[in-house]
This record gives C-alpha cells, sequence and structure tokens, in this order.
C-alpha cells in the first residue's frame, strides 16, 4: 500500500482564498495613527484592518509587550507574598510550640490570610476574562 505525499507549499486558509482587493487612502495623521495601533496592538497592518472591519463589536486592542511585563510583575509579587507567608506560618508554629503565640496574632493572620485569598481569586478571574477576550478578538 503506497503512503500519500504531502503536498509542499502553504496549508490552505480556513477561511478561503482572499482575493479582493481593497484600497484606501489616509491622511498623515491617520496613517500614523493607523501605525501607532499596529505597534500597541502587535498586529501586522493587514489584521487589524481585518479586525477592525470584520470584527465582532468594538475590537479589543491589547499590547501584548506591556500584558507580559505586567503579568511577569505580578507572578514576582504574588511569589514573594507566598514567601512571607510562609516565614509568618513558620514563626508561628516556632512561638506556637515555645507557648508563646498569642490568640490575637493567629485571628489577625487568618484575617489578612482570608483577604489575600480573595485578592488572588479576583486576579485570576480578570485574568480568565482576559484570555477569553484574546481568543474572541
Amino acid at each position: 500500500m503506497k503512503k500519500a505525499q504531502k503536498k509542499p507549499g502553504r496549508p490552505p486558509m480556513l477561511t478561503g482564498k482572499r482575493i479582493h482587493l481593497i484600497k484606501a487612502k489616509l491622511t498623515d495623521e491617520e496613517f500614523k495613527a493607523l501605525v501607532e495601533l499596529q505597534k500597541v496592538s502587535g498586529l501586522n497592518r493587514m489584521e487589524l484592518i481585518r479586525r477592525h472591519v470584520l470584527g465582532k463589536g468594538a475590537p479589543q486592542i491589547i499590547n501584548v509587550n506591556e500584558l507580559l511585563h505586567a503579568l511577569d510583575a505580578i507572578g514576582s509579587e504574588l511569589g514573594r507574598a507566598g514567601n512571607n507567608i510562609n516565614q509568618l506560618a513558620r514563626h508561628a508554629n516556632t512561638l506556637n510550640k515555645q507557648g508563646k503565640l498569642r490568640e490575637q496574632v493567629v485571628s489577625d493572620f487568618n484575617n489578612l490570610f482570608t483577604d489575600y485569598i480573595h485578592t488572588q481569586q479576583e486576579l485570576e478571574k480578570q485574568l480568565r476574562h482576559i484570555l477569553r477576550a484574546m481568543r474572541t478578538s
């Protein structure tokens, strides 16, 4: 039995072949605005125009570099917070073994930790919202 050979070249496009050409004239200011949108979005010019013209609803433009930088900073901050929580738990265990741990300290820690968990859950919710928006755009 002979194995089917793959055809060389570009794979077929899912939406069909683009055969229609549309031209537009822009002023210098409009062209500069278009180039700026292109830089901010990280999309090539034609993909940006297609999304604006054919997109559903208002297009969302996300600067990927800024988003990654912000996520990196958030991740670092969460790591530091986690380290602080581990240090506090270790210190509390040491005090508890010595019989020096006060009830008020435990209560305050639990309240702060609950706030931290709520903040982390809200962050996760917002990140899921961003990812969904990026998938649909």
